[in-house]
């Protein structure tokens, strides 16, 4: 069963246990989260200038905004403040930097009314990250950039955290994905044609959970959790940040969520830096997590 727990006590290693557990975590906005957040602000009042971005779209040919993000995202993830930003947010929500590694955080788009769902703002059909060839010790951060709402969040279908869906990780190659469909993005602007990992068949999408959190608040949850993209209704652009962190013990011990569906091959694992300095996961660690994902269903945190 999960839970929502807000502001929970414990250590960084609870934390970890009750995210593989199926729970959701939220957080009350902090100094290094608000400070991402305006960083990532100023990038945003940069490209859109004079517009109000969350309004944008209704005064923007969607080509126009499909080129804005073109430069803004890169930008934002490519910039060596928004790695120094998370890495500041992550030791003050107590995360060992010896033994954390964090991918670069993304900025994330969902437009209103269907205006853009492909490419640079892709509406995310239900899916699990560890479709995508996360680890099962994955952990997901997710930050609100503007106010956000039940119509414009994302949300969450835990009947399916201890429930298998049939579904097409089994044709997903991380390594194709990488070097062709995400470098391709800004090309999808009417249509995503991109080869991605969807469920087989009916996903019951009701009832879902939608937890809305203040501006510069960070909700957490794992890479195994089933959650999608809802469909924007409320007239503005949802602008977001995500980043995905595991933990060197977890890694090394193949302990996370339960495996239940997650057939595709492949790691992201390699994309992951520490904390402390930058650097990359040792290669011996990748290793093992070459081929399909493979977590013993009753794995546990083991370190703090």
């Amino acid at each position: 069963m999960t839970a929502i727990l807000f502001d929970p006590a414990g250590n960084d290693a609870k934390r970890r246990k009750s995210l593989f557990a199926g729970n959701i975590l939220v957080f009350s906005p902090n100094k290094s989260s608000l400070a991402l957040i305006e960083f990532a602000r100023s990038l945003i009042r940069e490209e859109f200038g004079t517009r109000d971005p969350q309004r944008a779209q209704h005064e923007m040919p969607v080509e126009e905004f499909v080129a804005v993000l073109a430069r803004l995202k890169p930008k934002f993830i490519n910039h060596p403040q928004a790695k120094d930003l998370v890495r500041s947010v992550l030791r003050e929500m107590g995360c060992d930097p010896g033994k954390t590694y964090f991918d670069v955080p993304r900025m994330r788009t969902a437009t209103s009314g269907g205006y853009l769902t492909a490419g640079l703002a892709y509406a995310f059909h239900a899916h699990r990250d560890t479709w995508y060839a996360a680890p099962m010790a994955q952990m997901n951060w997710w930050i609100p950039i503007y106010d956000v709402e039940p119509g414009n969040s994302m949300a969450f279908h835990p009947r399916y955290w201890d429930t298998p869906v049939e579904n097409e990780s089994q044709e997903f190659n991380y390594y194709e994905y990488v070097g062709d469909a995400r470098k391709n993005a800004a090309q999808h602007v009417k249509k995503d044609t991109r080869k991605q990992p969807h469920p087989r068949g009916q996903i019951e999408m009701n009832p879902d959970i939608r937890v809305i959190t203040n501006v510069g608040g960070v909700l957490m949850f794992s890479g195994a959790q089933l959650h999608s993209t809802v469909p924007n209704d409320t007239g503005v652009t949802r602008f977001s940040i995500d980043f995905r962190t595991v933990h060197l013990d977890d890694i090394k011990a193949e302990t996370g969520a339960p495996n239940i569906d997650t057939e595709c091959t492949g790691t992201a694992l390699r994309d992951f830096l520490r904390v402390a300095d930058l650097e990359h996961l040792p290669e011996d660690v990748c290793l093992p997590y070459e081929q399909a994902v493979n977590i013993r269903p009753d794995s546990t945190v083991t370190s703090a």
